[in-house]
């Protein structure tokens, strides 16, 4: 599994970077963005984040697992497909960029929790993403789109953050939006459903 992430973490290094090369483009022509305007741009591309998550994790998962067959194996998908997409989505989206926000002091950081904070978009579109990979199983989404979003979704938390009229900090937001999609869409597309399969299962 260490040897299968490594492999992926390489392999997924020169999307990331041109996603985050993209973010950093994108803040230069918007860096003085409306918050409202931001924001209702993070709810757009943070709910495409996690719905590709949540379809990838539990269609690894069906894949290398023998469940769902049953309403006990519908379950378990659900519940790690859930999971995997709602935690790594947030901790990419808005947990990594609140902290780079933090560590810049931007004036209006804030954590910005979208299964908290719209409940009522979030949490469905996880769920129905689930349901949609229980009956067609696919894993071999874009990853290049996969990143793409994810990225927006973190620079648009950021912008939210920012001040009109201030100067940015563009190499330390490029940093942030590196870290926060490579590592965990790695995580959430890979390790993490398949900390879930039997070693039987694996092979």
């Amino acid at each position: 599994m260490i040897k299968k992430m490594m492999e992926e973490l390489k392999e997924h290094s020169p999307f990331t970077l041109f996603g985050a090369l993209t973010g950093i483009i994108l803040m230069m022509l918007f860096k003085n963005m409306e918050h409202e305007t931001a924001h209702t741009l993070f709810y757009i591309f943070h709910p495409l984040h996690i719905f590709l998550s949540a379809i990838v994790t539990a269609a690894l998962y069906k894949k290398y697992s023998n469940n769902g067959s049953n309403v006990t194996g519908f379950i378990k998908i659900l519940i790690i497909g859930y999971t995997g997409s709602i935690v790594i989505g947030t901790l990419s989206d808005s947990l990594i960029p609140f902290w780079g926000e933090t560590l810049l002091d931007m004036p209006q950081r804030h954590s910005h929790i979208g299964f908290i904070e719209k409940w009522w978009l979030i949490n469905p579109i996880a769920i129905i993403a689930v349901i949609i990979a229980y009956f067609y199983p696919k894993t071999k989404l874009s990853h290049a789109s996969h990143v793409l979003i994810s990225t927006w979704a973190s620079l648009f938390h950021i912008i939210m953050a920012l001040e009109k009229g201030n100067s940015v900090p563009y190499f330390a937001v490029f940093i942030f939006l590196f870290i926060a999609v490579w590592l965990p869409c790695c995580f959430s597309d890979i390790v993490f459903p398949m900390l879930f399969v039997k070693n039987s299962n694996k092979k």
